[in-house]
Protein backbone atom coordinates (compact mmCIF):
# COMPACT_ATOMS: atom_id res chain seq x y z
CA UNK A 1 0.00 0.00 0.00
CA UNK A 2 1.65 3.12 -1.45
CA UNK A 3 -0.70 5.85 0.05
CA UNK A 4 -1.84 6.21 -3.62
CA UNK A 5 -5.24 5.81 -5.25
CA UNK A 6 -4.73 2.95 -6.42
CA UNK A 7 -3.46 1.15 -3.57
CA UNK A 8 -5.75 2.30 -1.31
CA UNK A 9 -8.72 1.09 -3.44
CA UNK A 10 -7.51 -2.35 -3.63
CA UNK A 11 -7.41 -2.15 0.24
CA UNK A 12 -11.32 -1.44 -0.08
CA UNK A 13 -11.52 -4.22 -2.16
CA UNK A 14 -9.88 -7.15 0.01
CA UNK A 15 -11.73 -5.93 2.42
CA UNK A 16 -15.08 -5.80 1.12
CA UNK A 17 -14.38 -9.15 0.12
CA UNK A 18 -14.41 -10.26 3.87
CA UNK A 19 -10.35 -10.59 4.11
CA UNK A 20 -8.39 -9.56 6.93
CA UNK A 21 -5.49 -7.15 5.05
CA UNK A 22 -1.87 -6.50 6.61
CA UNK A 23 -1.00 -3.51 4.60
CA UNK A 24 2.39 -3.38 3.38
CA UNK A 25 4.54 0.22 2.89
CA UNK A 26 8.02 0.64 1.58
CA UNK A 27 10.19 3.61 2.98
CA UNK A 28 12.79 3.28 -0.29
CA UNK A 29 14.10 6.65 -0.54
CA UNK A 30 11.33 7.85 -3.10
CA UNK A 31 11.22 11.68 -3.20
CA UNK A 32 7.64 12.05 -2.60
CA UNK A 33 7.87 10.19 0.97
CA UNK A 34 4.88 12.19 1.90
CA UNK A 35 3.14 8.47 0.46
CA UNK A 36 3.96 7.10 3.47
CA UNK A 37 2.26 9.47 6.10
CA UNK A 38 -1.38 8.98 3.60
CA UNK A 39 -0.33 4.73 3.76
CA UNK A 40 -0.71 5.37 7.65
CA UNK A 41 -3.53 7.47 7.71
CA UNK A 42 -5.24 4.66 5.30
CA UNK A 43 -4.37 1.58 7.45
CA UNK A 44 -5.56 3.17 10.51
CA UNK A 45 -8.85 3.98 9.34
CA UNK A 46 -9.24 0.64 7.68
CA UNK A 47 -7.93 -0.42 11.29
CA UNK A 48 -5.09 -2.87 9.56
CA UNK A 49 -2.10 -3.86 10.78
CA UNK A 50 0.61 -1.65 9.20
CA UNK A 51 3.83 -3.24 8.07
CA UNK A 52 6.59 -0.85 6.92
CA UNK A 53 9.69 -2.12 4.98
CA UNK A 54 12.96 0.04 4.64
CA UNK A 55 15.18 -0.59 1.48
CA UNK A 56 17.33 1.60 0.30
CA UNK A 57 16.71 2.62 -3.73
CA UNK A 58 18.80 5.31 -3.95
CA UNK A 59 22.09 3.45 -3.81
CA UNK A 60 21.09 2.46 -7.13
CA UNK A 61 19.75 5.56 -8.48
CA UNK A 62 18.15 5.57 -12.43
CA UNK A 63 14.92 6.80 -11.15
CA UNK A 64 13.65 10.43 -11.01
CA UNK A 65 12.08 9.48 -7.90
CA UNK A 66 14.99 8.04 -6.25
CA UNK A 67 18.12 10.38 -7.81
CA UNK A 68 17.87 13.89 -6.98
CA UNK A 69 19.92 14.86 -9.84
CA UNK A 70 17.30 13.13 -12.17
CA UNK A 71 13.96 15.57 -12.67
CA UNK A 72 10.61 14.49 -12.77
CA UNK A 73 9.00 15.77 -15.99
CA UNK A 74 6.18 18.05 -15.92
CA UNK A 75 3.49 18.76 -18.27
CA UNK A 76 5.08 22.28 -19.41
CA UNK A 77 8.42 20.92 -19.08
CA UNK A 78 8.31 19.43 -23.24
CA UNK A 79 5.13 19.90 -24.92
CA UNK A 80 1.76 19.35 -22.75
CA UNK A 81 0.79 16.63 -24.21
CA UNK A 82 -2.00 13.95 -22.47
CA UNK A 83 -0.79 11.11 -20.92
CA UNK A 84 -1.21 8.04 -23.09
CA UNK A 85 -1.05 4.49 -21.90
CA UNK A 86 1.34 2.12 -23.15
CA UNK A 87 4.11 4.84 -24.96
CA UNK A 88 6.91 3.69 -26.85
CA UNK A 89 8.99 5.27 -24.45
CA UNK A 90 9.58 3.99 -20.50
CA UNK A 91 9.83 7.26 -18.37
CA UNK A 92 12.53 8.25 -16.16
CA UNK A 93 10.27 7.98 -13.23
CA UNK A 94 10.66 4.24 -13.51
CA UNK A 95 12.39 2.71 -10.47
CA UNK A 96 13.67 -0.33 -11.88
CA UNK A 97 12.87 -3.78 -10.45
CA UNK A 98 10.57 -1.68 -8.25
CA UNK A 99 7.26 -4.30 -8.46
CA UNK A 100 9.59 -7.59 -8.46
CA UNK A 101 11.33 -6.27 -4.96
CA UNK A 102 7.76 -5.17 -3.24
CA UNK A 103 6.29 -8.47 -4.13
CA UNK A 104 9.27 -10.66 -3.31
CA UNK A 105 8.74 -8.82 0.30
CA UNK A 106 5.09 -9.26 0.17
CA UNK A 107 5.67 -12.92 -0.69
CA UNK A 108 7.69 -13.22 2.33
CA UNK A 109 5.49 -11.86 4.60
CA UNK A 110 2.75 -13.96 3.16
CA UNK A 111 4.46 -17.03 3.75
CA UNK A 112 5.50 -15.98 7.38
CA UNK A 113 1.91 -14.90 8.51
CA UNK A 114 0.05 -17.76 6.41
CA UNK A 115 -1.40 -15.47 4.26
CA UNK A 116 -3.06 -16.61 1.00
CA UNK A 117 -3.13 -13.85 -1.20
CA UNK A 118 -1.10 -10.65 -2.18
CA UNK A 119 -3.02 -7.38 -3.95
CA UNK A 120 -1.21 -4.97 -5.93
CA UNK A 121 -2.73 -2.01 -7.51
CA UNK A 122 -1.31 -2.01 -10.84
CA UNK A 123 -3.05 -1.09 -14.02
CA UNK A 124 -2.13 -1.33 -17.33
CA UNK A 125 -4.78 0.66 -19.37
CA UNK A 126 -4.41 4.19 -17.78
CA UNK A 127 -0.24 3.99 -16.10
CA UNK A 128 2.67 5.88 -17.65
CA UNK A 129 4.49 2.92 -19.30
CA UNK A 130 5.96 1.52 -16.96
CA UNK A 131 6.91 -2.25 -17.65
CA UNK A 132 6.27 -3.92 -14.39
CA UNK A 133 2.48 -3.31 -14.41
CA UNK A 134 1.48 -4.89 -17.69
CA UNK A 135 -0.37 -8.75 -16.59
CA UNK A 136 2.82 -10.64 -18.46
CA UNK A 137 4.66 -9.24 -15.23
CA UNK A 138 2.02 -10.47 -12.91
CA UNK A 139 1.30 -13.80 -14.54
CA UNK A 140 5.64 -14.51 -14.67
CA UNK A 141 5.52 -13.52 -10.98
CA UNK A 142 3.28 -15.96 -10.07
CA UNK A 143 4.77 -18.55 -12.01
CA UNK A 144 7.35 -17.55 -9.90
CA UNK A 145 6.17 -17.91 -6.31
CA UNK A 146 4.97 -21.82 -7.01
CA UNK A 147 8.80 -22.76 -7.58
CA UNK A 148 10.52 -20.27 -4.89
CA UNK A 149 8.16 -20.87 -1.67
CA UNK A 150 7.90 -23.33 0.71
CA UNK A 151 3.73 -22.99 0.23
CA UNK A 152 4.01 -22.84 -3.25
CA UNK A 153 6.10 -26.57 -3.60
CA UNK A 154 3.60 -27.63 -1.34
CA UNK A 155 0.86 -26.68 -4.04
CA UNK A 156 -0.86 -23.91 -1.94
CA UNK A 157 0.91 -20.86 -3.69
CA UNK A 158 -0.12 -17.40 -2.59
CA UNK A 159 -2.25 -16.11 -5.18
CA UNK A 160 -1.04 -12.48 -6.43
CA UNK A 161 -3.84 -10.27 -7.40
CA UNK A 162 -4.16 -7.20 -9.51
CA UNK A 163 -7.79 -6.11 -9.38
CA UNK A 164 -7.52 -3.36 -11.46
CA UNK A 165 -5.09 -4.13 -13.95
CA UNK A 166 -7.88 -3.74 -16.82
CA UNK A 167 -9.61 -1.17 -15.14
CA UNK A 168 -9.19 2.63 -16.54
CA UNK A 169 -8.47 5.17 -13.58
CA UNK A 170 -11.84 6.64 -14.08
CA UNK A 171 -13.47 3.21 -13.30
CA UNK A 172 -11.01 2.73 -10.37
CA UNK A 173 -12.10 6.12 -9.05
CA UNK A 174 -15.93 5.32 -9.60
CA UNK A 175 -15.05 1.53 -7.59
CA UNK A 176 -13.70 3.02 -5.08
CA UNK A 177 -15.92 5.74 -4.21
CA UNK A 178 -18.51 3.24 -4.31
CA UNK A 179 -16.49 1.05 -1.75
CA UNK A 180 -16.02 4.03 0.69
CA UNK A 181 -12.42 5.27 -0.07
CA UNK A 182 -11.83 8.58 1.32
CA UNK A 183 -9.61 10.04 -1.70
CA UNK A 184 -8.26 12.76 -0.16
CA UNK A 185 -6.61 11.10 2.00
CA UNK A 186 -4.05 9.45 -0.70
CA UNK A 187 -1.16 10.85 -2.42
CA UNK A 188 -0.50 10.28 -5.68
CA UNK A 189 2.07 12.94 -7.03
CA UNK A 190 5.62 12.44 -7.89
CA UNK A 191 6.63 15.78 -6.82
CA UNK A 192 4.79 17.24 -3.96
CA UNK A 193 5.56 20.58 -2.38
CA UNK A 194 7.03 20.57 1.76
CA UNK A 195 3.14 20.83 2.80
CA UNK A 196 2.35 17.25 0.81
CA UNK A 197 0.11 19.40 -1.89
CA UNK A 198 0.47 18.11 -5.60
CA UNK A 199 1.93 19.62 -8.31
CA UNK A 200 -0.45 19.06 -10.84
CA UNK A 201 1.70 18.53 -13.68
CA UNK A 202 3.26 15.20 -13.25
CA UNK A 203 2.18 12.17 -14.85
CA UNK A 204 0.65 10.86 -11.84
CA UNK A 205 -1.55 13.76 -10.98
CA UNK A 206 -2.41 13.66 -14.66
CA UNK A 207 -3.73 10.62 -14.70
CA UNK A 208 -5.49 10.84 -11.36
CA UNK A 209 -7.19 14.26 -12.10
CA UNK A 210 -8.30 12.85 -15.36
CA UNK A 211 -10.24 9.65 -13.71
CA UNK A 212 -11.71 11.57 -11.22
CA UNK A 213 -13.39 14.16 -14.43
CA UNK A 214 -13.90 11.23 -16.91
CA UNK A 215 -15.50 9.47 -13.63
CA UNK A 216 -17.82 12.61 -12.98
CA UNK A 217 -16.64 12.72 -9.53
CA UNK A 218 -15.25 15.94 -7.47
CA UNK A 219 -11.27 15.68 -7.52
CA UNK A 220 -10.37 15.97 -3.44
CA UNK A 221 -6.85 16.03 -4.27
CA UNK A 222 -4.81 18.92 -2.21
CA UNK A 223 -2.71 20.70 -5.05
CA UNK A 224 -0.25 23.16 -4.60
CA UNK A 225 -0.85 26.97 -6.08
CA UNK A 226 -0.72 27.28 -9.68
Amino acid sequence: MSGGLDSATCLAIAQDEGLVPIALSFDYGQRHDVELDAARRLAERAEVEHVVCRIDLRAFGGSALTDDDLVVPKADDTDDRPVEAGGDEIPITYVPARNTIFLSFALALAEVRGATQIFIGVNAVDYSGYPDCRPEFIEAFQAMARLATKVGVEGTAVEIRAPLIDLSKAEIVALGTRLGVDYASTVSCYDPDEQGRACRRCDACRLRARGFTDAGIADPTAYAPA
